[in-house]
């Protein structure tokens, strides 16, 4: 089996400044053309740290994929620390340069000098074209081990990935690698982790033979498959019955796959009945209906929503009573159904779903926790509300709140039994 490993250079990672993508999104790459990442390490911008590593890479791997440190300025040490790996000198590429000094004059900003040093690559290596910006990758081959170095920038990163590095490894490795990589993710919300684990039963009969990860977020649970077979037949073959086993084991937890979400699925499907929505939000604060509009077409169908956070704004936008405000508080069932129903009849629509809680870190009382939500769903034939508990997260009970009504949505959509 080939193997590859990959190297993510900055502080900035270190101490928690950004997120790493860039590891997820050349992994699954990797994965998906049969080279397989077997270590992923994050490092500092320090010359013996990389040294070490490029040690490593050459004594045990068969591709090094380095993202991080290809800047002008003083930090960005990748370069140097390529040249002096494999004893090698940097040259100025002069096609790179004319490129830098283009990439400035056409935005009228006046290139500062020591631009001109990302112009310098190692001699023996062969550049990988920026198209989104002035840092070039490079490309080292030697006794058949292979460096790749690109921008940590992910806008500029993934182009010279899809354009240029999985096509020419394809090409390296063609002959050495024979068996096929195949992954696929089923998407799942409305169960915890150990819950969904427990309803699979004997786990080795689901994998029979393949690899299962569950991937738990404040939303639900991803369930990463991945397969290998001898050939594309082979691996589809194994991809579909591995998959037709979860989905009978998860049921109708499953909203999706890869990158579907919940709003565009939801979406889908009230395009499909030629069904309208309207929310009425009031402790998620506009955040559903951020995410339907963030689905390109959702004017088919969504037709718009009423964010009344204050009382009085239930009353007069929504129509919740006065009086059920005072019995029973702005938090609960009755006015979560009256807030949906609200909304419904002012904006016309055939379903609405309402959400009113208490987000935190304040506003609890004794009887009414910090994480409680009551969502409300309203249509011509019914009106409800459910009762949720989100923890004491002010951004998780957000964030889930707005998942659960989308999913209230889709199972009355799809006739499912509501049950969480």
């Amino acid at each position: 089996m080939i193997r590859s490993k990959l190297i993510s250079i900055g502080d900035e990672i270190l101490i928690g400044q950004i997120v790493n993508t860039n590891a997820a999104y050349i992994g699954e790459k990797m994965f998906s053309i049969g080279i397989p990442v077997h270590k992923t390490v994050v490092i500092s911008d320090e010359e013996t740290s990389l040294l070490q590593e490029f040690e490593d890479s050459y004594q045990n791997y068969d591709v090094t994929i380095i993202t991080g440190g290809l800047g002008p300025t003083h930090d960005d040490i990748t370069k140097p620390a390529l040249a002096k790996f494999f004893d090698d000198k940097l040259v100025i590429d002069n096609e790179v340069l004319e490129h830098v000094k283009n990439f400035f004059s056409s935005r009228k900003i006046e290139m500062p000098l020591i631009n001109e040093g990302q112009a310098l690559v190692p001699e023996n290596s062969e550049v990988i074209w920026n198209s989104n910006g002035t840092a070039p990758g490079i490309w080292i081959e030697k006794n058949n081990k292979i460096f790749v170095a690109m921008p940590g920038v992910p806008y500029e990163m993934k182009p010279m990935v899809e354009s240029f590095v999985l096509p020419r490894l394809i090409k390296k490795f063609s002959n050495d690698n024979s068996k096929i990589y195949l992954q696929k993710t089923i998407l799942t919300t409305g169960i915890g982790e150990s819950s969904l684990y427990e309803m699979f039963g004997d786990i080795e009969n689901i994998l029979d033979g393949n690899k299962l990860a569950f991937l738990p977020s404040a939303t639900g649970v991803r369930l990463r498959m991945n397969v290998i077979g001898e050939d594309e037949n082979d691996a589809l073959v194994k991809l579909r019955a591995f998959e037709n086993r979860i989905r009978e084991k998860a049921s109708d937890y499953v909203y999706g796959e890869n990158d579907d979400t919940l709003q565009s699925v939801v979406g889908s499907l009230l395009r499909q009945s030629g069904k309208t929505l309207s929310l009425a939000e009031s402790c998620t604060g506009g955040r559903i209906s951020s995410s339907i509009v963030s689905v390109a077409g959702s004017s088919d169908y969504y037709r718009g929503g009423i964010c009344a956070y204050a009382n009085e704004e239930k009353i007069r936008l929504l129509k919740v009573s006065k009086e059920t405000l005072k019995q029973h508080g702005a938090v609960s069932r009755e006015v979560a159904v009256q807030m949906a129903e609200g909304a419904r009849n002012l904006l016309c629509t055939d379903y609405a779903l309402s959400t009113t809680g208490i987000a935190g870190p304040s506003g609890a009382t004794p009887d009414k926790p910090i994480g409680l939500v009551w969502i409300g769903f309203s249509s011509s034939e019914k009106s409800y509300a459910m009762e949720f508990h989100f923890g004491n997260k002010r951004e998780v009970n957000i964030e889930r709140s707005s998942q659960r009504a989308l999913e209230i949505l889709r199972r009355e959509l799809l006739k499912i039994k509501i049950k969480f």
